[in-house]
Parts: C-alpha cells; sequence; structure tokens
C-alpha cells in the first residue's frame, strides 16, 4: 500500500522505514534537507514538497501526520487541503488534543476526506519491536487503512485497534500517557526511598533486575529503567528536571471536567513542574514561615 509521510524526525522515520520494511511503498517530506536525505537512505521515497508527495501518491490517497501538535498540523492541513481530493485520507499520527481532532475531522469531512487519528505508543522502540496504535475515526476509513495498522503493529492481530469515532482515539492516547505518568513516578519514589537508605547498600539495579522477572510491579518501563541504572547507577550528569508533552495536563483537565478523582496523575504532573523550580519560592516562604512560628533555623544560600 502507498503512503505519504509527514514529518520525518525520529519518530516518523522510524515508523516510514518499518511500514517499507513490510512491502509497502512511503513517499516522505521533511522541510529539512538532511532529514529527507536520511529518509533515502533508509528505503523511503523523498519529496521536495507536499505537492510533490500528493502527486506521487494514487487515489484514494493516504496521507500520514507525524508533526508537532498544534498550530503546525492546522497549517500543514491548510497547505494540503487543496491538494486532495475527496475520497482520500489523512492520519494524524501525533500527539494532538482530541477536540482539536474532532474539529479537523468535520472540517475535512466537509471535503469529502477522512480524518483518523492514531494515538501512538512506542517511542525509540517502535521500529523493531512495533507501535501500539489506538485509532479513531470513521470505520470504513479505517478498514481501509488496516494493511498499515497491521505493519506498523506488534503483530497484525494485536498491538492496535479502533476504538471510537473521530477524536476517539488521541483521547485514549491522552489518558494512556496520563497513566504512564503516574506509574514512572512510583517507581521514581520507590527507587528513591531505596537509594537513601544508605546503611543497607542497596545495588538499584540488581533490585530492578530481580523484580522484572515474577513480581507484580514488573513491566517495560521496570525494564527500562534497569537499562538506566546499568548504564549509569548513580544517574551522573542527569539533570532533576522533567518535561511533559502535554498530554497529562490534558487528562487532569479532562478529570475535572468529568467530576472523575485522579490524585495519583495529578500528583505525578506536579512533580514534574516542581522538578522545574531551581529557585523555589514555596520552598523559601516554608522555611520563613518555619523560622517565625518555632524559631526553626533557616539554611542560608
Amino acid at each position: 500500500m502507498d503512503l505519504g509521510m509527514v514529518g520525518l524526525g525520529r519518530m516518523g522515520a522510524n515508523m516510514a522505514e518499518r511500514l517499507v520494511r513490510g512491502g509497502h511503498r512511503v513517499v516522505g517530506f521533511d522541510p529539512g534537507p538532511a532529514a529527507r536525505e536520511q529518509a533515502v537512505a533508509r528505503g523511503i521515497e523523498a519529496a521536495a514538497s507536499l505537492r510533490e508527495l500528493v502527486a506521487a501518491l494514487p487515489a484514494p490517497r493516504t496521507v500520514w501526520l507525524m508533526v508537532p501538535a498544534g498550530a503546525v498540523v492546522d497549517s500543514t492541513l491548510a497547505e494540503l487541503l487543496p491538494l486532495l481530493a475527496p475520497g482520500d485520507s489523512v492520519v494524524d499520527g501525533g500527539n494532538s488534543n482530541y477536540k482539536d481532532t474532532m474539529r479537523r475531522a468535520a472540517q475535512l469531512a466537509g471535503h469529502g476526506l477522512h480524518y483518523v487519528d492514531s494515538g501512538t505508543s512506542g517511542g525509540v522502540w517502535g521500529l523493531k519491536e512495533g507501535y501500539s496504535l489506538m485509532i479513531g475515526g470513521d470505520e470504513a476509513a479505517v478498514e481501509r487503512l488496516r494493511p498499515i495498522f497491521e505493519t506498523l503493529a506488534p503483530a497484525a492481530d494485536r498491538g492496535w485497534g479502533r476504538v471510537g469515532p473521530s477524536g476517539a482515539g488521541h483521547f485514549t492516547k491522552m489518558v494512556h500517557n496520563g497513566i504512564e505518568y503516574g506509574l514512572m513516578q512510583a517507581y521514581a519514589e520507590g527507587f528513591a526511598i531505596m537509594g537513601h537508605k544508605a546503611d543497607f547498600g542497596l545495588d538499584l539495579h540488581q533490585i530492578a533486575e530481580i523484580w522484572r522477572h515474577g513480581s507484580v510491579v514488573r513491566s517495560w518501563l521496570l525494564d527500562l529503567s534497569s537499562d538506566a541504572l546499568a548504564k549509569n547507577p548513580s544517574l551522573d550528569g542527569i539533570a532533576p528536571y522533567v518535561e511533559d508533552s502535554g498530554e497529562g495536563r490534558w487528562t487532569v483537565a479532562e478529570a475535572i471536567d468529568l467530576n472523575v478523582s485522579a490524585p495519583v496523575i495529578t500528583a505525578s504532573l506536579l512533580e514534574r513542574l516542581r522538578s522545574r523550580d531551581k529557585d523555589s519560592f514555596a520552598d523559601k516562604l516554608l522555611a520563613a514561615m518555619r523560622n517565625e512560628f518555632g524559631g526553626h533555623a533557616i539554611r542560608k544560600e
């Protein structure tokens, strides 16, 4: 099956290569010439523009977007819209907000185009292991794209599925990432407690390896934690600064809108925000208050 891939960053290029290995023809476009050159070396045909990419695909066309969420998706769609024809499909495989996805699907439907959202998980390991795909959109459109999803997934019969109408794929991926925040925070806190128990001299990598087999807390995240601890047991050179890509915030906001209690996901998001405060006014005020009411010593900078 022929496919156009827009966005040849690490994730997009890896997905395109997996499709090529699976026997699909992929024409890719990226505004960066270096990214296009690297794609060609991986068996992906390169187009110099979106117009050239669309012209290289047979009808009905399928264009898969792997571009940053937000304004970039809208600007890419605005450029694509006059180039596509009724019956063509656009897949958004990025981490778009599901409300934006629903708006875009309605817009493209007015032009006779199918808009499919694919919440995509798997990270840098997806090329080898396959991707988890949570798909939203019209049933017929998703079914037509089945060969693509079956190739990208870990196996044709697992790791992917249509979860609902337009927006449902990105909504499910949003919640997936919120859960991920909580799991990561729990592992981080547990290993921090063990690391501070200095009198036991615990080998954290050894413990991670023990837990990986037979334990109820075994998981891929634990596997990755074990790998990280093997390479760098004391995590030297890594700043205690944790980014977030937005899905955790959206999950917490959705929980509030739906009156659903989500304390673990919320706390894990707040911990990420806290990690970025190198000069915490709140902590300084806490120290000042303790001094005021109890005469407790204040540590000077």
